[in-house]
């Protein structure tokens, strides 16, 4: 929906499906009602989801002719792609996997250009198009200096911007690709995803890229530009301790555009000099750490950070020492700001908002609140009434919102 010149959606990777049938699904069961009360006069946006194998499914025959009408007619469109998961995302181990194939492997290239044309088809006119994409690689799977894997990589991001600038050139949408930094990530905070652009991306890449699309070198930059952006999920960068008016001030200097930010609120833990409240937060945390996804931690204590790859490997450590503060890479709801014994990184999503009003550096709000089927029971409630209750949140502290 367009709301105060913004495109707001909601990511439906917060609904279980496996396979084209089963996200289409969802979407007539849940986009419309959402429609009818949020954006009953105006149309109303969807962030698609789509595995790989559902991306391919979607292309065979006529199917993705049939959603476009069915979009159509129901008032509804799609401007935003998450590619960031290859594979299943729900009701499986994901963990690491993840960010499997990552960007050194052809699959990945692929399967990002399969939701490019996608989205070619179903983007409005007039408005950009962004597919999101994981960050790289996973730190574990790669040296820092690894000069040959940073090289693939370089040349892969290259490929899906010169498709990306070609449909462009031929009167197509106007997309981009939106990597998205992670936490443990090959780019996981605003040092690393600058590192990126100016030290591969663009001294590297240009150059492929005024070969390929027969530009200049500084064409070629401006290209990447346009076309390479960063996906500022709020949840990431909170874990990370990022003050977000910095890395967005930091981003801008750099060149580097916003392609959309996600909505998503992390889990925080500040911990006191009470060993009880302590021992409390830390009993609760294990009804968190599930076998479904990673929940990195990064923990703040005497002015340093301390990283684990996963809460459970924070919990065996708890004892050997008390922290200021942990933050907890767990998608939960915005709407709720307390969490028993913790709360969580609410006011953030509500300074980037703020952010975003005042400054205007991306079209694009995506609610992205995916962890439904993990979250403990006693803080779920009916699923679509939940992701009312987010829209609710976003367009209220959007309307409180004064860039502060």
């Amino acid at each position: 929906m367009l709301t105060d010149a913004f495109h707001l959606t909601y990511c439906t990777n917060i609904h279980a499906a496996d396979g084209w049938d089963a996200v289409f699904d969802n979407l007539r069961r849940y986009a419309p009602p959402l429609k009818a009360r949020f954006s009953p006069a105006s149309p109303f946006g969807l962030g698609l989801r789509l595995s790989a194998r559902e991306a391919s499914e979607l292309l065979e025959g006529d199917r993705l002719q049939q959603f476009h009408a069915f979009l159509d007619a129901e008032g509804l469109y799609v401007a935003l792609i998450n590619g960031f998961p290859y594979g299943p995302f729900h009701g499986t181990p994901v963990k690491a996997n993840v960010y499997a194939p990552d960007w050194r492997d052809p699959a990945r290239v692929d399967y990002t250009r399969n939701l490019i044309w996608i989205l070619a088809e179903l983007v409005p006119a007039g408005v950009e198009g962004g597919v999101s994409t994981a960050p790289l690689s996973y730190k574990p799977w790669m040296a820092a200096q690894a000069t040959e894997d940073w090289t693939t990589i370089t040349q892969n991001v290259v490929r899906v911007a010169e498709a990306l600038v070609r449909l462009r050139r031929g009167g197509g949408a106007f997309i981009h690709l939106d990597i998205e930094p992670e936490p443990d990530c090959s780019l996981e905070n605003t040092d690393e995803s600058i590192a990126f652009f100016e030290r591969w991306l663009l001294p590297v890449g240009a150059a492929m890229l005024a070969s390929a699309v027969g530009v200049d070198r500084a064409a070629a930059e401006e290209l990447l530009l346009d076309h390479i952006r960063i996906c500022f999920d709020c949840c990431h960068f909170a874990v990370e301790y990022e003050d977000p008016a910095v890395a967005l001030d930091r981003f801008k200097a750099a060149g580097i555009k916003i392609g959309r930010v996600q909505l998503s609120s992390a889990l925080r833990v500040p911990f006191g000099s009470d060993p009880s409240h302590t021992s409390t937060a830390m009993r609760t945390l294990e009804r968190f750490a599930d076998t479904t996804y990673l929940h990195q931690v990064v923990e703040r204590g005497a002015g340093n950070l301390r990283r684990y790859p996963d809460l459970d490997d924070a919990l065996r450590a708890a004892g050997e020492r008390t922290p200021e503060e942990w933050r907890i890479h767990f998608h939960v709801p915005l709407f709720a700001r307390e969490y028993e014994a913790f709360s969580s990184t609410q006011d953030y999503v509500a300074r980037v908002l703020g952010l975003a009003r005042a400054r205007r550096f991306t079209n694009h709000l995506e609610i992205e609140t995916y962890t439904w089927d993990v979250l403990p029971a006693g803080l779920k409630v009916d699923l679509a009434e939940s992701i009312a209750r987010e829209y609710d949140w976003v367009l209220g502290t959007l309307a409180r919102s004064d860039g502060l």
